[in-house]
């Protein structure tokens, strides 16, 4: 069954996280250090694993930004799954976090998955996944300490290496007016919330992946308001131009940012059928594609998948 509560224990978790960041201080010879390659959790496909250049790493914040009906929280229920597998087989040996404020939880679906993918015959994947509900950004800031007290203190041969937060922008998007004081708030709790959770991923040698929604762009192609986020121009789904929401301050929270995207399209026709006017009839499909908009491990790339009973899986073509 999963576990919906987290071991509250903040002891001297003022002291730890100090000395922490004093052993991360920046230094000639941190500088000069190189950097340790991340580990990295797969996605359960090896397709998309290879898109990702391996799969979701460790020691960095990645977000799933896409349209309700993409597919953004089956990718991370299969995440969760996935970081059960051994290293040998791409996963973590770990167990997961989810904090989740899209209610209700899919229960229904990650037990599908779980059936789907087994892990062995005295193994419930259930059992190492830890669920929590977010209520808004304040109340994450506030579960923050627990977290990292339950991840410290979690005694277990799956040690949790994933967090996965879905959706971020359900936590902010009813709760600030569009004015001065509310937006300079918001981003404050932006840096806050992902320093924290950068803060985590590199002291455990974990993943945190975050969802993310997207808002329709109406702007003019250029401009101060146009397109562009940062370095990134316009992204489309369903037909529509979209960007992520949560805006540039957001952004350049993040580490990597994967886009999904969907687009009905005519993929064949029905042989000898015709309606009342004489015309062939079609047959829509939903072509769906992850973009690997930026990260600093890897070139943007991007690879089509379909979404099956089985889970999320990339198409060679």
């Amino acid at each position: 069954m999963l576990r919906e509560d987290f071991i509250f224990h903040v002891r001297d978790m003022n002291i730890r996280r100090k000395s922490f960041l004093a052993a991360k201080q920046m230094t000639p010879e941190n500088l000069l250090r190189r950097p340790r390659p991340a580990p990295k959790c797969t996605t359960g496909c090896p397709v998309l694993d290879r898109c990702l250049g391996g799969g979701v790493p460790c020691r960095s914040v990645t977000e799933v930004a896409a349209e309700s009906g993409c597919g953004k929280t089956q990718l991370c229920l299969q995440l969760l799954l996935s970081a059960q597998l051994p290293p040998s087989r791409g996963g973590l040996s770990a167990s997961s976090l989810y904090l989740h404020s899209e209610f209700p939880f899919p229960l229904r679906r990650l037990r599908q998955l779980s059936r789907a993918r087994p892990l062995g015959p005295r193994h419930d994947p259930l059992e190492y996944i830890f669920v929590h509900p977010l209520q808004s950004a304040d109340h994450l800031l506030d579960v923050m300490p627990r977290m990292e007290s339950f991840v410290e203190n979690f005694k277990s041969q799956f040690p949790v290496r994933l967090i996965v937060i879905d959706s971020i922008a359900a936590l902010f998007r009813s709760e600030f007016d569009n004015n001065p004081l509310d937006l300079k708030r918001r981003s404050s709790m932006f840096f806050k919330i992902s320093g924290r959770l950068k803060l985590l991923a590199e002291k455990f040698d974990l993943a945190v992946v975050v969802t993310n929604q997207v808002v329709d762009v109406v702007a003019p192609n250029e401009g101060i308001n146009g397109l562009r986020i940062g370095n990134l121009g316009c992204l489309e789904s369903s037909g529509r131009r979209v960007c992520a929401a949560l805006g540039l301050a957001w952004a350049n929270c993040v580490n990597s940012r994967l886009f999904l995207s969907r687009d009905e399209e005519i993929v064949s026709t029905v042989n000898d059928m015709r309606d009342e006017c004489g015309c062939e009839r079609m047959h829509c499909g939903t072509r769906r594609r992850l973009h690997l908009l930026f990260a600093p491990h890897i070139p943007d790339t991007s690879c089509e998948y379909v979404i099956t009973r089985e889970g999320i899986s990339g198409v060679c073509r």
